[in-house]
């Protein structure tokens, strides 16, 4: 089922083009990887997606509505979620207290001003944030204050973030940026087991861990869809070899 069409996008900063004529569809369930080298358009192309830009020309539709200027706290109702390359915590509360917010707000309690947020008056809502601490390793964590983490621990919490809002599309911005290899590692395990109805958009520069994950490659280079395809096609295609892989520059 198409759940989001991206009709001839471009993107204009004053005389400067970032996107030209960016084109596609994407199934509910896929996993799409997006690389290109800077200055490609890859996160101003996830501005756009989630409402924080506007297009200069073209048009997004998301299940059939056209959100081409919804702003982005709607389409964030909507289902469409994303991380972004600096993480975007409470730094000053717990693990446990960030995850809670966002429970909160999802449930539709963040308003309530008439009762102390007590476990013993929420239970439903503590009980799924320990379901999410342990799936995602950081309940013995819970308690200690996000600034007093590693900055690895501190992207796989932004990422649990994204989840427990239960979106329909989740846009991943470098999810393993400045992790160590035992922390990609993991979490390329989380992601891979994620849902099979959750679509999954990740921009990643590191090529072993989205050709690991997506099954369906975007390329951007100069502001254009070079090639859209599978892994395989996109490993074995010579310009992006030429372009990206091959070359010193990291894509």
């Amino acid at each position: 089922m198409k759940i989001l069409e991206v009709e001839a996008i471009n993107k204009s900063f004053g005389g400067l083009e970032i996107l030209k004529e960016v084109s596609f569809n994407v199934n509910q369930g896929e996993r799409i990887g997006i690389i290109g080298p800077n200055g490609a358009g890859k996160t101003t192309f996830f501005n756009l997606l989630t409402g924080d830009l506007r297009p200069s020309m073209g048009m997004i539709y998301f299940n059939g509505s056209n959100i081409t200027k919804e702003p982005n706290y709607k389409r964030s109702r909507r289902g469409i979620v994303r991380t972004f390359q600096k993480n975007n915590l409470l730094d000053e509360l717990s693990i446990l207290d960030n995850l809670l917010l966002v429970l909160q707000r999802k449930h539709g309690l963040k308003h309530t001003w008439f009762r102390i947020r007590k476990e013993k008056y929420y239970k439903s809502l503590y009980e799924e944030a320990e379901e999410l601490l342990e799936t995602w390793g950081l309940y013995v964590q819970r308690h200690g204050k996000v600034k007093n983490l590693s900055y690895g621990e501190q992207r796989q919490i932004e990422i649990m973030l994204g989840i427990a809002t239960d979106p329909s599309i989740l846009l991943l911005d470098e999810p393993t940026a400045g992790m160590s290899q035992s922390e990609t590692d993991y979490i390329v395990q989380l992601l891979a087991e994620l849902p099979k109805e959750l679509t999954v958009m990740i921009i990643e520069h590191d090529l072993e861990v989205i050709f690991g994950l997506a099954e369906r490659m975007i390329v951007l280079h100069d502001g254009h869809v070079l090639i859209d395809d599978t892994p395989e096609v996109v490993r074995a295609n010579q310009q992006v070899n030429e372009i990206y892989i091959g070359s010193e520059e990291v894509v």
